[in-house]
């Protein structure tokens, strides 16, 4: 294994939250670099986007970089595609984001029935979706961000299914109005997508298809009917990734990571920024980095200039989490033969026989295949309320070589 660099503040993930904590960290005088396992900075929301580029000039990026252990304390193994790296850190700034939950019910295994943020960045990525037929469904404000994406690439989006109540989106809505800048942009979406029909209280509860999607089967109140697609991008909100935080030792709350003022995790040295301590948003994630990243590089006075906005949008950040909590009526979509975990092929019907997510996994093997319960894992926790027990290195798939020089 090769000897990376060391460095003074080594951030991992170069989304929003992660270039704010190397921006800060640099311009700070610290010496920093910033690991994704992507092919390009910008995470998620600046995929393929040229909003970052001028925050990249004063520290290392590396790309198509995973973090699979960490063999030392202040020491991580990481894989990359040509080499496998061991990188040292005094201070470490963990912004590995979040993920979707999905939520199984018959049929959501079908080719082209996937993930609303992973078929909007697959069609960031190239991926042709003009004149092509997408229900857009599950819940949260990404789904109107996703619909008016595909849109506006010549996709013809027939509707939006969003789960949350009419009533409490309208109470949401009306508090928009403390957050100027937000009610501007839910104007600028809905603007964009207003002959696309909003359904509320409405989610798919089947999907049918020879072989691959044809049409997707979805529930409003008393009524039942079928909508032909060539995709259903379908997301009931997301989850935050804090498996390496696990691993290295860090507490985990309620919402994700948990943290301090100063965004300093219960590990010492590790601070946690972004959508891995709480779903929250853009503006969150970015002020959170900043701090991370002036608190990493021992910068508290200027870390705490940033306290009363990041209060201000958490406050915004706790008022869409009530608005778009999932129903209890979810809990019932799967049928006794649906597949819950389908690395492992484990049904509903198996897991429901189980007493708890260590029970499932020595019966079943629910969440141990290659996705390593990052699928399943969000499903199980809402259906049943388990959380994870324990985290293993690696922490994602890796190489047996890459393997063998983590453990030397």
């Amino acid at each position: 294994m090769s000897d990376g660099a060391d460095f003074d503040v080594l951030v991992v993930g170069a989304g929003p939250a992660g270039l704010a904590a190397a921006r800060r960290a640099s311009e700070s005088g610290a010496r920093v670099a910033v690991l994704d396992d992507n092919p390009a900075p910008g995470g998620q929301i600046w995929r393929a986007g040229r909003q970052h580029e001028s925050w990249l000039a004063d520290y290392k990026v590396i790309c198509g970089a995973r973090v699979i252990a960490a063999p030392a304390p202040g020491r991580l193994s990481v894989e990359t595609l040509a080499e496998d790296l061991e990188i040292g850190y005094r201070a470490l700034v963990l912004a590995t984001g979040a993920r979707e939950r999905f939520l199984p019910f018959p049929g959501w295994t079908l080719p082209n029935a996937m993930g609303a943020g992973g078929l909007q960045a697959l069609a960031k990525s190239g991926m042709p979706v003009a004149g092509k037929r997408i229900v857009v469904a599950g819940s949260g404000p990404l789904l109107l961000a996703v619909a008016r994406y595909l849109r506006e690439h010549g996709a013809h989006v027939p509707l939006i299914a969003e789960q949350a109540p009419q009533g409490t989106l309208m109470r949401f809505a009306a508090s928009l109005v403390k957050h100027p800048s937000k009610l501007m942009q839910a104007i600028g979406l809905r603007a964009g997508l207003m002959s696309v029909p909003y359904k509320t209280s409405c989610w798919p509860v089947a999907a049918s298809g020879g072989g691959r999607l044809e049409t997707v089967t979805l529930r409003q109140g008393s009524r039942t009917w079928t909508e032909r697609c060539d995709y259903l991008a379908c997301g009931f909100g997301l989850i935050p990734n804090t498996e390496l935080a696990e691993l290295l030792g860090c507490r985990i709350g309620a919402t994700g990571v948990a943290v301090d003022d100063y965004q300093q995790t219960t590990a010492p040295g590790i601070f946690c920024a972004g959508e891995a301590t709480g779903i929250g948003g853009l503006d969150l994630s970015l002020v959170e980095g900043e701090i991370a990243g002036f608190a990493a590089a021992g910068k508290s006075r200027e870390a705490s200039s940033r306290f009363a906005l990041r209060q201000q949008h958490r406050r915004f950040a706790d008022a869409l989490e009530k608005a778009f909590a999932l129903r209890d009526e979810l809990r019932a979509l799967p049928a006794a033969d649906t597949l819950v975990c389908r690395c492992e092929d484990v049904s509903y019907a198996r897991l429901r026989a189980c007493a708890g997510w260590r029970e499932a996994k020595l019966h079943t093997r629910c969440g141990m295949g290659p996705c390593q319960g990052r699928v399943c894992g969000g499903a199980v926790e809402f259906l049943f309320s388990w959380r994870s027990e324990s985290v293993r290195p690696p922490v994602f798939p890796a190489r047996i070589e890459s393997l063998a020089k983590s453990g030397e």
